[in-house]
């Protein structure tokens, strides 16, 4: 079963005189649905629009998996294990706050900054934080999380050109840019795709496209 959640149905967040903006794909902060807190192991997926110098102050997270797509821009991380690092299109970053972390996210550049930020719930809790950065990551290559039964899958995909759809008990497809079809639905950019029990299925791009694809095979477990 297919569901496509579109990008002006996300919930809106941010400071608008801090110079950030922030579109939920589900239950976060002041805005909660409970029907709508998590699919699979993705707890939250968030598309960031940042301002030249405005950022997240130090903030704390724990036993939470963090994986960071930047779209546009350059993104700098900071945090209290002593990471410092700047992100930019192409890279994925990986923040595991296992036992507890706090970290700062600003726009490092004198350009806006658009980044996608997706949470998932870990296999184990209480584990020792850990930090990462994959450089430059190349179309289709999988990127296998850490600590969880996830791996997103990037996919690039020119007019008319068309990748296989991974089959799992959960698919999450998140448009970045362009535009893809999807189990007969169109996706554009801020657009979703949930999918249970995805089996041989498809996305085409249309004009071109740049897909974020969550492939889960569980839910999560609290103990």
């Amino acid at each position: 079963m297919t569901r496509v959640w579109r990008g002006e149905d996300r919930y809106r967040g941010g400071e608008a005189g801090a110079g950030i903006e922030t579109r939920h794909a589900f239950s976060f902060s002041g805005f909660y649905d409970p029907d709508n807190v998590n699919f699979g192991l993705l707890v939250a997926c968030n598309e960031e629009l940042l301002a030249p110098g405005a950022g997240f102050a130090l903030h704390p997270h724990r036993d939470v998996e963090i994986v960071t797509w930047v779209a546009e821009g350059e993104l700098e991380h900071r945090d209290s294990a002593g990471h410092s690092s700047l992100v930019g299109p192409g890279d994925v970053q990986r923040l595991s706050a296992g036992s507890g972390v706090r970290h700062t996210e600003r726009n490092a550049g004198d350009v806006p900054l658009r980044f996608v930020q997706m949470w998932l719930v870990p296999g184990a809790f209480g584990t020792e934080p850990e930090y990462e950065i994959v450089r430059g990551i190349a179309d289709g290559t999988p990127f296998a999380l850490p600590r969880t039964e996830a791996v997103m899958h990037v996919r690039r995909l020119g007019d008319g050109e068309r990748t296989a759809v991974p089959d799992a008990a959960f698919v999450y497809v998140h448009a970045v840019r362009g535009e893809a079809l999807l189990d007969g639905e169109t996706l554009r950019a801020g657009d979703a795709a949930r999918i249970t029990d995805a089996r041989d299925l498809e996305a085409r791009g249309r004009g071109g496209a740049e897909l974020l694809l969550w492939e889960m095979h569980a839910e999560p477990s609290y103990g």
